[in-house]
């Protein structure tokens, strides 16, 4: 009996160690994939702001960029479940996908352009709606960028006191700045949705104090231009002594030949095309052209020029679109109407006879 007894016990201690190591392995195994999916978000978020964010910055290939932008965003920011939300890259790719639903906007609203032209009623309509639609989408993604580009810094943009975030270095900087940009695009797309993401204005006066945190010159003027931009959407914002909004926009662009990215120039084109100046619009498109004579790009910021670029021929295309039913003829752009040809000369035949 007392044998019986004592297998009895050396089973159950058995099995009682058996039960304790599998709920050991269980326990580890829980605890050694965090561990990992932490150190590959850190060194994928590290190695994203240090080396991608610079390499993508220098690439002249917006659309490449733009589909980087929404391929890698969901992967990067997945990390946000188990490190700190990679905010600064995070609103880089955000900024990049919405470059890609803007591009899609913007084909959308030749086409509904093309069939206002034709007179087919019916398409017009169709892709005029989907114009809005991809605005609206067009406008969320920048609104997260504008909030990721903020959480970055822990900068509160809604303090009722200003205080600058610490900008690091240059990259921090450009961050920051293209954040602010992003918040007062997010606005513009959701008015040309008709308000379907409803992106709260309160945005524009928040950027409008943000920007006087970063150097004008050293930044093509982009932080004024945010500013003066601010000001044409809401003028009590306008501080007294302030230039005019449209000069300071112009003198902006100008800053940003010098600067070699014409980040800047765009903006004049929305503020533009956004307050009905088609005196603005023709003057900024002829200098942009005339631009690509003389400036050197800032290799740096290659991407930014390139961006602004699609920017002004896309305004340049609408148009020509509107009036002439077409894009822009290479050779026009610069341009709002097309010129007569210049008199071919015609060799003298007399000699020969």
């Amino acid at each position: 009996m007392i044998s019986t007894l004592a297998k009895s016990l050396g089973c159950m201690i058995s099995m009682r160690k058996k039960l304790l190591t599998l709920a050991a392995l269980a326990l580890l195994a829980g605890c050694s994939a965090n561990p990992i999916y932490s150190t590959t978000g850190v060194v994928l978020s590290s190695y994203a702001e240090g080396e991608a964010v610079p390499y993508v910055l220098q690439m002249s290939d917006p659309e490449m960029t733009c589909a980087l932008g929404e391929s890698l965003d969901p992967l990067v920011y997945s990390f946000s479940r188990v490190i700190d939300a990679p905010d600064t890259t995070g609103s880089l790719m955000m900024l990049l996908a919405g470059n890609c639903s803007e591009a899609r906007a913007w084909e959308a609203e030749l086409e509904y352009l093309r069939e206002d032209y034709a007179g087919n009623v019916p398409a017009a309509k169709d892709a005029r709606e989907r114009a809005k639609r991809l605005n609206a989408e067009t406008a969320k993604r920048r609104y997260i960028a504008f909030q990721r580009a903020m959480a970055a810094y822990d900068f509160d943009p809604g303090a009722e006191e200003l205080e600058c975030p610490f900008l690091f270095e240059d990259q921090d900087e450009l961050t920051f700045l293209v954040g602010l940009l992003t918040g007062m695009q997010a606005i513009v797309n959701d008015a040309n949705s008709g308000a379907m993401a409803g992106v709260p204005r309160n945005i524009a006066p928040q950027a409008e104090r943000a920007a006087t945190c970063l150097d004008n010159e050293k930044w093509g003027g982009l932080p004024n231009a945010v500013r003066s931009l601010v000001w044409l959407l809401l003028p009590d914002t306008r501080p007294a002594l302030s230039p005019d909004p449209w000069e300071v926009l112009e003198n902006s662009s100008k800053l940003s030949i010098e600067a070699g990215f014409r980040v800047s120039m765009a903006l004049e084109a929305v503020a533009a095309e956004t307050f009905g100046r088609p005196d603005v619009l023709e003057d900024l498109i002829a200098r942009f052209a005339e631009a690509d004579n003389t400036i050197e790009i800032n290799d740096d910021y290659r991407l930014l020029d390139e961006v602004a670029r699609d920017v002004i021929q896309f305004s340049s295309d609408k148009h020509w679109t509107a009036n002439y039913g077409h894009r822009t003829p290479q050779r026009y752009f610069g341009k709002m109407s097309p010129e007569r040809e210049e008199e071919v000369e015609t060799m003298n035949l007399d000699d020969l006879l």
